[in-house]
């Protein structure tokens, strides 16, 4: 496989997360690096404020900074042949193609975020929502089977916190706990209650009294 070289300009390191403010650019593009890595590729990465060696030694690299200066870093050689120089950093897919990898594609299709939406929807009971999806679904060309098993699965994940709940109280009746006895201490400041919910003592409901509180 190819060996692809990198070389940096004047860095306190490659990771993009030192100094006070946060280098998206370098973050990102040392994530590419290590995936990159984890997928074979050679890659041998040089900063010219640590290695200033390294640029000296590669001809390719000192005759580009002398023609440009350190504007043409970062410089990418693959195979001793300059490919990227200057900001910004290339991308992952550049990084692959050159590497000769091939990136993994994207699954995340129209299809499929109308399909997600679909879960979303019956997960949250909007039927606009549904409505909306299943419209722009069908017009996507995505098939009624497919569409039920984004409903079922849905369905399944919105059921699954009260099946939970359900098991929870059974394994509390289960546990058979003999409930305590707490003597409960009549108010005689409280006015009487007549409904069901009122003391033992409390009068016979008549005619014109609901013989139930609720």
């Amino acid at each position: 496989m190819t060996t692809i070289q990198i070389f940096d300009p004047a860095l306190c390191c490659s990771t993009g997360v030192c100094g006070v403010d946060v280098d998206q650019a370098l973050v990102e593009f040392a994530a590419d690096v290590d995936w990159l890595k984890k997928q074979g590729a050679t890659i041998e990465r040089f900063n010219l404020a640590q290695q200033p060696q390294a640029f000296a030694n590669d001809a390719t690299i000192r005759d580009l900074l002398h023609a440009q200066g350190e504007a043409a870093l970062p410089a990418v050689l693959v195979g001793g042949e300059v490919k990227h120089r200057g900001v910004p950093y290339p991308s992952r897919e550049q990084l692959a193609q050159w590497a000769g990898i091939t990136p993994a594609t994207s699954l995340f299709t129209e299809q499929v975020a109308e399909l997600v939406a679909i879960g979303a929807a019956i997960a949250s009971n909007c039927e606009s929502c549904f409505e909306f999806h299943f419209e722009r679904a069908r017009k996507l060309g995505v098939a009624d089977a497919d569409v039920r098993q984004a409903v079922d699965l849905a369905q399944k994940v919105k059921d699954a916190p009260a099946r939970a709940l359900v098991a929870l109280a059974r394994r509390h009746l289960d546990k058979k706990v003999p409930a305590l006895a707490i003597p409960v201490v009549a108010d005689s400041s409280a006015p009487a209650k007549s409904g069901c919910c009122g003391p033992a003592s409390a009068p016979a409901p008549t005619s014109a009294t609901p013989s139930k509180c609720c």
